[in-house]
């Protein structure tokens, strides 16, 4: 056994020696080849020409800055094409010194193109993901052009499914642009899908110690009676008692449905103006402390009174006691 294992240990040692002779051997890189390809008067001149080049985009800023102030109704104009000049001297710039500092043979060739095919793969990997994303969002339609959506804390109306981004025009009038990788791998919630009525929950607070029957019947009677309502759907009325702030009060949702999703803020609008009227009308309440009926120790009671808002927006304190 020690014999065999004395051998095994020369043969590794042998076979080691040789293959580092064999790395010895080798050539070396020959760096001088690839300082060849490069012209040194030509980089030279392209320091020269990208100095020239930096100038002339300032002044194109500057001259762009007061055709701006000048001509204000043509601002969005102007800096299009400032923008335009701008990428197209660049791309001028970068040929000129390109071909100034490199001697273009067949292996330089080589090489400018394996770098540009590494560099254009390595950026255009999220257009890719956009891109498959898009057409994944064509055949899946998890919305469509025309919806209400709420997507990462904007909402909005979906104006446009392209096949690198999908647009959204929130309510402010702000243009969303997203990209489709981005719309797959997050929540989107859409309110109408396809139709063009949509529900609008609204939130209705009262006490508990207001009449919740008649307030549900007037929140209805507001919705029926407004011109943005859809009448083809019923208007559920939810009622739960809950603790707002430090109000114990009657939470009232109502979910109507508007016959068009652009006209939710309007309807929105109108069916509270309509309840805060018919609220006042009707002596209903907001949410109020309230002190509940107890008996003193001489026999007498102690009625409940309210502490909270009154119908005119005072608050108002009034304890009262029986003897």
């Amino acid at each position: 056994m020690k014999t065999r294992s004395r051998s095994l240990a020369v043969t590794l040692a042998l076979l080691g020696t040789f293959a580092a002779r064999d790395a010895m051997a080798q050539d070396a890189p020959d760096f001088s080849k690839l300082a060849g390809l490069i012209r040194w008067g030509g980089v030279a001149l392209s320091v020269l020409v990208v100095l020239g080049a930096i100038v002339v985009v300032r002044v194109i800023a500057d001259g762009a800055a007061r055709l701006s102030r000048r001509f204000a109704h043509r601002r969005p104009v102007i800096q299009k094409v400032e923008s335009a000049a701008r990428f197209v001297i660049y791309i001028v710039v970068a040929s000129i010194c390109v071909g100034l500092s490199v001697r273009l043979d067949p292996t330089a060739l080589a090489v400018i193109g394996g770098a540009l095919a590494f560099a254009v793969g390595f950026a255009m990997r999220d257009v890719v993901a956009a891109f498959i994303a898009g057409i994944t969002i064509m055949f899946d339609r998890p919305f469509q052009v025309g919806d209400r959506v709420a997507y990462a804390g904007e909402y909005g109306d979906i104006i446009r499914i392209g096949l690198r981004s999908v647009q959204m025009n929130t309510l402010d009038h702000n243009i969303v642009t997203i990209p489709n990788n981005k719309v797959l791998t997050d929540v989107t919630s859409s309110g109408n899908y396809g139709a063009l009525e949509m529900q609008v929950a609204m939130d209705f607070y009262i006490g508990v110690d207001q009449d919740t029957e008649l307030a549900a019947e007037l929140i209805r009677e507001a919705c029926l009676t407004s011109p943005y309502v859809f009448l083809e759907r019923p208007v559920p009325i939810l009622a739960r008692q809950v603790i707002l702030e430090t109000y114990i009060a009657v939470h009232l949702k109502a979910r109507p449905y508007v016959f068009d999703c652009q006209y939710e803020k309007p309807f929105e609008t109108d069916v509270h103006l309509r309840v805060l009227r018919a609220f006042q009308a009707h002596g209903i309440l907001p949410p109020a402390v309230l002190h509940r009926e107890v008996t003193g120790a001489s026999g007498g009671s102690l009625r409940s009174q309210q502490n909270g808002p009154s119908p005119d927006g005072r608050r108002k304190v009034q304890p009262s006691s029986e003897q």
